[in-house]
């Protein structure tokens, strides 16, 4: 049996764990109900707990996630539950959108759906899932240097979340439905310093035609230095027209339908 942490070890204060984490830590069923039972351990939803208080951020929700699957697997690897898209462009200060009056979202993107237990929290925030199934192949997940890390508090596991150059791709897949074509443009206008060498690898990898003809569209409108260091012709780019806006204008490099106050805006 594992070595029993004392629980001031195994969930410092901000973070969370189920119970199928504790139980695999060391810790015994009878000694989780007991820990409850003395308000050692505060319910947060059926079988989730958390120490000294209930109210954890949602820094501490995906951190805590995080940690739980990299001990189940047993491994140093990169979790597969990662902060991306808007988010990760957020975490990395590239930008200050915020609707307002809305809850704010914490996207998420996985290759399975996100534990049941997420959206029982009480929180101030919304997570949202995504699934990195027709995005991305493992090896992009399994790539560090594609990763980033949120210090979010001292002396507790970071928060990991998509480099800029992956979360603006990420984030194209929702375009039109969750992404307008204007924030999405005023998005890539901040990215004035991606690197070259990660776009490359992430445009050849991405699965997504969409997602890759949507980029390279809004890269050209911007032509910042690293995007004529892009080979195009070294991405699968697909064939035949794509309708992504309804009603829109086709562009005739990527043949996808924009906007039209956005074409005009192009070729002018």
């Amino acid at each position: 049996m594992a070595y029993k942490q004392s629980l001031k070890a195994l969930l410092p204060y901000g973070m969370l764990a189920t119970k199928k984490w504790l139980a695999g830590q060391g810790l015994s069923a009878h000694a989780i109900d007991n820990a409850v039972k003395t308000e050692t351990l505060l319910l947060l939803a059926t079988g989730v707990y958390s120490q000294y208080s209930r109210s954890v951020s949602w820094e501490g929700v995906v951190a805590s996630m995080q940690r739980m699957e990299k001990a189940e697997s047993h491994s140093d690897s990169v979790p597969t539950v990662m902060v991306g898209g808007v988010s990760a462009l957020s975490l990395s200060g590239l930008t200050q959108y915020l609707p307002l009056g809305s809850t704010p979202h914490i996207h998420l993107y996985a290759a399975g759906k996100l534990p049941t237990w997420v959206a029982r929290l009480s929180l101030a925030v919304e997570f949202e899932g995504h699934s990195t199934n027709r995005l991305w192949p493992e090896s992009v997940l399994m790539d560090k240097a594609l990763i980033k890390e949120h210090k979010w508090k001292a002396e507790l596991p970071p928060v990991y979340f998509s480099c800029p150059e992956k979360a603006i791709v990420e984030l194209l897949m929702d375009l039109p439905d969750g992404v307008s074509f204007e924030h999405a443009d005023e998005l890539m206008q901040g990215l004035v310093n991606l690197s070259p060498r990660k776009l490359d690898t992430l445009l050849k990898a991405c699965k997504s035609v969409k997602a890759k003809r949507l980029f390279l569209w809004l890269a050209k409108r911007q032509a910042y230095p690293w995007f004529s260091k892009l080979s195009v012709k070294d991405y699968d780019l697909g064939s035949g027209k794509r309708v992504v806006a309804k009603g829109g204008k086709l562009d005739a490099d990527y043949l996808i339908t924009v906007p039209s106050h956005m074409a005009i805006e192009s070729e002018g």
